[in-house]
């Protein structure tokens, strides 16, 4: 991780099915230093029109049926990761590995952005076991949503704001978590 003053995007993908190239929604928030400056969200049409990921996020074919698609909406988003050092994400394999099936299926080039795991970082920091998402939340005092996009990037971008306070506040160098 690079100091508290670096800028980052915390990212969080839903998808749609057990494919990798099924995201039906994406959030991006970007974080300069220790501040939230921008957040941005989609719905996004998968490739498929089967949800059967409903009972976790909500989000019916309905909801997501006249979105467009991964290909459309990308080079949008993507534009919000202009002049971030990395992504940051919980389980970052996780969105590493949609947002990579997405551009190869859209035919897109993927970020070339480094991923940091914030379950990683809160391991490191904190020695928070177990890890999920809502876990570290509670343990932070952090409101969320669970698998509402929006709500898990925002999480995302507060536990690294978090570790990067409390590498401030330590005197030891501050470590690259990945």
């Amino acid at each position: 991780m690079t100091s508290a003053h670096g800028r980052f995007a915390a990212i969080d993908f839903e998808t749609a099915d057990y494919g990798p190239d099924s995201a039906c929604a994406v959030a991006v928030v970007v974080v300069d230093g220790l501040e939230i400056v921008r957040t941005v969200s989609h719905l996004i049409r998968p490739p498929r029109p089967h949800v059967v990921f409903t009972h976790i996020h909500g989000l019916t074919w309905e909801h997501v049926k006249d979105a467009p698609a991964f290909g459309d909406l990308w080079p949008t988003v993507a534009k919000e990761l202009d002049g971030v050092e990395f992504l940051a994400a919980h389980n970052a394999p996780f969105d590493r590995n949609v947002l990579r099936a997405c551009c190869a299926a859209a035919g897109l080039p993927e970020p070339a952005h480094r991923f940091e795991c914030t379950v990683r970082i809160a391991r490191k920091t904190w020695k928070v076991f177990p890890t999920k998402l809502p876990d570290v939340c509670r343990f932070l005092d952090l409101p969320l949503k669970h698998h509402d996009a929006t709500s898990d990037a925002t999480a995302c971008a507060n536990i690294v704001i978090a570790a990067r306070r409390a590498a401030a506040s330590n005197p030891l160098p501050v470590r690259r978590w990945s």
